[in-house]
Parts: structure tokens; C-alpha cells; sequence
């Protein structure tokens, strides 16, 4: 799929990998509906940019009026891509997390992009070759502690897509999954990088990422995890998810006390930011047991 001359809906525009696929779509010709909740950022991120090429629509996903406003602007533009990059982080103990937290990133990781997509498919239907694309996580796949309301949240964006990708298997939309591993971004809280740090996580670079991503959203991958060994690590917990277990119990002691201490609030700005988050580089010991060691 060529990009040029395509607008596409960037959702999470404004956050670390938001801004640097803002950047390598337009790169490629595109135009960029650029969606987020604050005004400033957008507003920044616009005047990275040759004027026109990056259109800024301010508006909040998790609520019926939000997903109107982008609605209208999408109505104007015909655009014949969407790209869902934004998500809310949970990284905590789950039974310190509250009520709000829990609705929260399940609203904004999974419950607003089905709404959205259901709202803005029509319109993606009538294009002659669109895509809806999510930018999904490595806990999509593989559910870490720590993250257990985020996990399940992108383990249901992934059943999504898939789904979907299959009931219109026969049409002219094409719905695609990309997995990041971990990036380096404001994504991750004070407690998130003291726990990579203390796992030594390997970490890629928002610009590396996004260039990944153009690439397989070009290609036409359908799903994509992103990053070696995590890919290898996602497919053994798919087929021997008990190897995983034993491996990531080892690492209990020093989730616990990380995430222990993260705050159970919602960052103040979570739909502007893409995912970013903790995962070990993992390795395959000779007698075949998976570890988490570096």
C-alpha cells in the first residue's frame, strides 16, 4: 500500500511514537489528521510540519462527543487510513488499582477504539483500498505482572482486530495489528523506568519504531510483533505459555516492588501517548526452558 497522497487519522499524535509516525507518514506523502487532547501539543506538532500536512483535531476518544468531532473532521478530509496509537498505562499491583483506574484503561485501550472504528468504518468502506490499523503492545500477546488490567486490555484490542480482520476478509478494508516492544518515551512512569532499569530492559528509539511501523503498515501485515527475541518470546508463550510462567516468576520480587509503589492514579494525558512498556529481553536456555535473564 502506497502512502502517498493518503490522509490518515493518527490517533495519540501528539505522544512519543504518535509524533514520530506523524513524521514518518508524512514523510511518505501522507497527510496526517493528527488527534489528541491538548491543544498545545497539537499545536506543536503542527508547526514541525510544511503547512497542511498535519491537521490537528482536539478531542477526547472515550467520550460520544469526541468521536463526533473527529467524525466530522473525517467527513470532510476522506481519509482511507486509521491509525489507533493512543493508549492508557496501568502499571500497579491489581488489587491497589481502583475502580476509576480499571475503567479507565479499559476505556481508552479498548472500548473507544471499537466505538471509534464502528463510527468511522462507513466511511472507510466507501474508500477503494483503506486500512484501520492498531498499534498494539507485546502484552497483546504475552501478560505481564504488573500490568494485568493493561494487558487484558490489549489482549482484547488484538481479539479485535483479528476478528474484524476476518469478518471483512472479503472487502476493501484491511485491519492490521503492530506490536512495538519497548520504547523509550514519557509513556513510562518514574516506577516503569526504575523497573526496566532494574530488569535491564533493552528499549528502542520512537523514530526506530515508527519507521518499523510505516514499513509493515506498507507491506500489509496483518499482525506484527515488533522486536527479536520478543517476537520469539510471544510465540513460545502462545504455544508453551507454562515455560513463560516459570520464567517470569523468577521475576516477582522485583515487579512487586516496583509496581508497588507506582501510583494507582491515571497519568493526567493518556490518550496522547502510545505504548511503551517493560519487557526483559528474553532468552532461550540450552536445555529449552525459557528465561528472562539479558
Amino acid at each position: 500500500m502506497t502512502l502517498s497522497g493518503r490522509t490518515v487519522i493518527l490517533t495519540g499524535a501528539s505522544g512519543g511514537i504518535g509524533a514520530a509516525l506523524t513524521a514518518a507518514l508524512v514523510e511518505q506523502g501522507a497527510t496526517v489528521i493528527a488527534v489528541g487532547r491538548d491543544r498545545g501539543r497539537l499545536a506543536s506538532l503542527v508547526a514541525k510540519h510544511r503547512p497542511g500536512r498535519v491537521v490537528p483535531v482536539q478531542a477526547d476518544l472515550c467520550t460520544a462527543a469526541g468521536r463526533d468531532t473527529l467524525r466530522e473532521a473525517a467527513r470532510a478530509a476522506t481519509p482511507s487510513m486509521l491509525v489507533l496509537a493512543h493508549a492508557q498505562s496501568a502499571f500497579g499491583l491489581f488489587e491497589q488499582q481502583d475502580d476509576a483506574a480499571l475503567r479507565t484503561v479499559v476505556e481508552t485501550n479498548l472500548l473507544a477504539p471499537m466505538l471509534l472504528i464502528r463510527a468511522l468504518l462507513p466511511l472507510l468502506m466507501a474508500r477503494p483500498d483503506a486500512a484501520v490499523v492498531a498499534v498494539g503492545s507485546t502484552f497483546g500477546s504475552l501478560a505481564f505482572p504488573g500490568f494485568a488490567a493493561y494487558s487484558a486490555s490489549k489482549f482484547g484490542l488484538r481479539g479485535l482486530m483479528e476478528a474484524l480482520a476476518r469478518e471483512h476478509a472479503d472487502g476493501r478494508v484491511r485491519f492490521q495489528y503492530l506490536s512495538p516492544r519497548a520504547t523509550r518515551t514519557a509513556f513510562n512512569t518514574p516506577a516503569v523506568v526504575a523497573l526496566n532499569r532494574a530488569l535491564k530492559t533493552r528499549e528502542d528509539e520512537p523514530a526506530d519504531v515508527a519507521a518499523k511501523l510505516v514499513a509493515a503498515i506498507r507491506r500489509g501485515d496483518r499482525r506484527r510483533q515488533l522486536g527479536w527475541p520478543e517476537k520469539l518470546f510471544a510465540r513460545i508463550n502462545g504455544l508453551f505459555p507454562a515455560l513463560i510462567d516459570r520464567a517470569l516468576r523468577a521475576q516477582l520480587p522485583e515487579v512487586r516492588r516496583h509496581a508497588g509503589a507506582a501510583s494507582t492514579h491515571a497519568p493526567e494525558i493518556p490518550h496522547d501517548i502510545a505504548t511503551s512498556h517493560p519487557v526483559r529481553r528474553p532468552a532461550v536456555r540450552p536445555d529449552g526452558a525459557a528465561g528472562l535473564g539479558q
